[in-house]
């Protein structure tokens, strides 16, 4: 789509579509996981482990919710999106709209490491300039209940990788950059993609100050535009997935190790701290 063709209108769809889609995904999952935990608690009386809890929610926030959002808008695209053109009176016929999803070649693989140490390393100096502004971050509710009970972080290890990483990536990613993208072009979409998918996870976060919540939601800007730039330099999901979930790997092995051997580490506070600011 040519620079001319971006109006007021096509501009403003785009973006209640990004931001639609992005918030459904998760708002579907979250829907999911109230109803499973209403019937499983109140209407069987079965009591959930922490474990439990958190497997619940991976199977119906990232598998269901995104991953179902963001593969039934491929499967329904073709279906309603001329209906709702014409309604709106675009011209045109919109290009096709896929998610392309291949093991990585070589040059796949060193966008993958590269990738994943740049978004480390976004993340870690995010931490530093936490430290610095002394504000008061919420916690993510996911590493909130892994401090409290450690073996989940044991589950979110493998999960990062299998499911929270493809699942997120799919839709905010495949989805919400992709559609962007259309409108606005590559650097508006990856930029626009990664703010939505940072601001989003405000409803994750537990405690903080409002000013405290918008800095570690600015920090999680930094490695959201590496997984974005990796998914526009190979165009296949697949990269940015392993990205995203090595990378949340890392956090929570990390995580893990700071509170089991907390005895034994010179600082184990301020480590915790750290890792909580990127988490």
């Amino acid at each position: 789509m040519s620079t001319s063709d971006r109006s007021p209108l096509r501009t403003a769809v785009a973006l209640v579509s990004a931001v639609g889609l992005g918030g459904g995904g998760l708002l579907l999952g979250f829907l999911l996981v109230s109803v499973a935990l209403a019937v499983l608690t109140y209407g069987l009386g079965i009591e959930l482990s922490a474990s439990a809890l958190i497997v619940l929610s991976l199977v119906f926030v990232q598998g269901v919710g995104c991953a179902g959002v963001a593969l039934a808008y491929l499967k329904l695209r073709p279906a309603v999106g001329p209906e709702i053109r014409s309604i709106l009176g675009f011209d045109g016929v919109p290009g096709p709209f896929d998610i392309e999803a291949d093991l990585p070649d070589l040059r796949g693989v060193a966008i993958v490491v590269g990738g994943y140490v740049v978004a480390l390393a976004a993340a870690f100096g995010g931490s530093i300039l936490v430290t610095l502004l002394q504000v008061d971050t919420g916690t993510n509710q996911a590493a909130e209940i892994g401090m409290e009970n450690p073996e989940v972080l044991l589950i979110l290890i493998p999960a990062s990788i299998l499911v929270i990483g493809p699942g997120e990536e799919l839709l905010f990613r495949g989805v919400v950059q992709g559609r962007l993208r259309e409108v606005l072009g590559p650097v508006a979409g990856i930029i626009l993609a990664s703010s939505v998918f940072a601001g989003l996870h405000w409803f994750a976060l537990t405690g903080g100050s409002a000013a405290g919540n918008l800095v570690a939601l600015g920090v999680l800007v930094g490695p959201s535009l590496v997984f974005g730039a990796a998914y526009e330099l190979t165009d296949n999901i697949v990269v940015p997935s392993l990205i995203h979930g090595i990378y949340n790997a890392t956090l929570f092995t990390l995580l893990y190790v700071v509170i089991v051997f907390s005895d034994q580490l010179p600082d184990p506070q301020n480590a915790t701290s750290a890792l909580l600011a990127v988490l």
